[in-house]
C-alpha cells in the first residue's frame, strides 16, 4: 500500500511550517496581551534647570563646571553665558593666567577642565573667516543676541546691568524695558 499511496515529504514539511507560523503568531499574541502589565516603563528623562536664571537648562554633566564658572569668574566681573563669546575666546581666556590685566588666581587643572567643558558646550562655534574676539561688542554672537537693541552707553560687563538687573545673579532673562 505504501506504494500505491507514498507519502509526500512535502506535507510533512508544510505541516512543521504551519506549526512553526502558529506557535509564533500565539507566542507574539501572547505577548502583546502580557507586555503592558510586566514591562517596565522608565520615566522620561527631564533636564531640570539649575537654580541660576541662566537662558537654557544646563545639563547634569555640566552643572559642577557651571558652578565653578560662577564661583570664579563672577567674584571679579559679570558672569557672562557661555553663548555671548565663541569658544575659541573662552578656552583662550581660561588658558591664561593674565586675565585682561589682571593676574588670575591659581585654579586647579580639573576644576578648570570641569570649566573648560561647561564652556565649551554651551559657546557657540567661531567661524573660519572671523578673528577671536576678547571683547563683547566685537563678538558676532553678542550682536546677534541683541539684534535692533539700542544700547544705553558703551557695553561692558559691568554696564550689562543697566539692561539685565539681575546680571550678577547670572540671570539674563529679566531685563529692563527701557
Amino acid at each position: 500500500m505504501t506504494k500505491l499511496f507514498p507519502r509526500r515529504r512535502r506535507h510533512r514539511s508544510f505541516r512543521t511550517i504551519l506549526m512553526v507560523v502558529l506557535c509564533l503568531c500565539c507566542g507574539w499574541g501572547f505577548a502583546q496581551g502580557i507586555a503592558p502589565v510586566t514591562a517596565q516603563v522608565s520615566p522620561p528623562v527631564v533636564v531640570e534647570p539649575t537654580t541660576v536664571g541662566t537662558v537654557d537648562p544646563v545639563l547634569s554633566r555640566y552643572q559642577r563646571g557651571q558652578t565653578l564658572y560662577l564661583k570664579n569668574c563672577a567674584s571679579c566681573h559679570i558672569a557672562l553665558p557661555p553663548a555671548v563669546l565663541p569658544r575659541q575666546t573662552w578656552l583662550n581666556l581660561i588658558q591664561d593666567q593674565e586675565h585682561y590685566g589682571a593676574k588670575l588666581p591659581d585654579i586647579r587643572r580639573f576644576d578648570r577642565q570641569q570649566i573648560g567643558r561647561y564652556l565649551r558646550y554651551y559657546s557657540r562655534p567661531l567661524r573660519t573667516d572671523e578673528t577671536v574676539p576678547y571683547r563683547v561688542t566685537r563678538a558676532r554672537h553678542f550682536k546677534a543676541l541683541h539684534p535692533q537693541v539700542k544700547l544705553p552707553r558703551k557695553v561692558t560687563m559691568e554696564t550689562c546691568a543697566s539692561c539685565h538687573p539681575k546680571a550678577d545673579v547670572f540671570n539674563f532673562r529679566a531685563w529692563n524695558a527701557e
